[in-house]
């Protein structure tokens, strides 16, 4: 179990996984999620603050993901219908918390990489 993908297999839902790290990734992998994720940490936010913090990202991109996270019970998507105009906000169920240790030693070592492999870009350019 754990790091090293032994023989068994793990079946969540319709999908098959051949260690719990994979069942991790398919979760919280791809470029995005673990970005959402970080901002999430700091409390609830509406879709356009989401917006304001991610200008790179589709809308398209940012509503798959949250959906996607949504599903998996790791955010929170609430509706206000009170009065127009609507307003949702999103924030980290109490199982997403659980991932925050894990979002923070991924953070930590991506600094600890780019520190002695990246450059600083400013505005998305060289």
């Amino acid at each position: 179990m754990g790091l090293i993908c032994e023989t068994e297999l793990y079946e969540v839902g319709d999908k098959l996984y051949p260690c719990a790290t994979s069942i991790t990734m398919a979760f919280i992998g791809g470029k995005w999620k673990t970005v959402i994720l970080s901002h999430l940490k700091q409390g609830t936010m509406r879709y356009s603050e989401l917006r304001k913090k991610l200008p790179v990202i589709t809308e398209r991109t940012l509503s798959i993901q949250l959906k996607q996270m949504e599903e998996d019970g790791i955010v929170n998507r609430r509706v206000h219908t009170s009065k127009p105009p609507l307003k949702v906000e999103y924030s980290l169920t109490d199982f997403g918390k659980t991932f925050i240790p894990v979002l923070e030693a991924i953070a930590d070592w991506g600094d600890r990489f780019a520190e002695k492999n990246a450059r600083v870009v400013k505005n998305g350019r060289l």
